[in-house]
């Protein structure tokens, strides 16, 4: 049997969808037989290979850095799954939108900073004027929504897409999988 090639990503967010994923369990070492894990913040794997089978992505896009991963990861995978609600709708990290970048550093490193205040230059990637959901830059092939979508969820969808068939996110949602 071929292994899938599966790599999860995190953007803009708070790491909750991969701790939910790890919430499996159990179950995710069943699944492990089914695929090699093949880039994620989970591994210490520092390049997107060419050819993946299925992304999980975790997070909204809110820098220059998110931009460039997305648009480098959407051309090498097949099946791309936005995954929560930050990747989805933007949550929590587009709160910011209204507002726009600069005041957002002037506050964090500015205002509320006690000594060196100053924008950091090197280590802070530029953000983007607006915080947009990951279907607003590439084309996303599944959505999973929750904050985080629960174990039970993960485990569904990964069992339906290991066995070739799209899962319907719809009916776990509805009834609170």
């Amino acid at each position: 049997m071929n292994k899938i090639k599966l790599a999860t990503v995190w953007l803009d967010g708070c790491s909750g969808c991969h701790m939910s994923f790890l919430d499996m369990d159990e179950r995710l070492l069943e699944l492990s037989t089914q695929f090699d894990l093949v880039y994620s913040p989970l591994v210490d794997f520092k390049v997107y290979p060419e050819k993946v089978d299925v992304a999980l992505v975790e997070g909204a896009v809110s820098s220059v850095e998110d931009e460039h991963k997305v648009r480098h990861i959407r051309a090498r995978t097949t099946l791309l799954v936005a995954m929560g609600d930050c990747a989805v709708t933007g949550n929590v990290p587009a709160m910011r939108n209204p507002f726009g970048p600069l005041p957002i550093l002037d506050r964090a490193y500015h205002q509320n900073a006690c000594a060196q205040q100053q924008t950091p230059c090197s280590i802070v990637p530029a953000l983007l004027e607006k915080v947009r959901p990951v279907h607003e830059l590439v084309e996303v092939d599944l959505f999973l929504p929750g904050c985080p979508p629960s174990a039970d969820t993960f485990f569904s969808v990964l069992t339906d897409l290991l066995a070739g068939t799209v899962p319907n996110v719809s009916s776990l949602t509805r009834f609170g999988v």
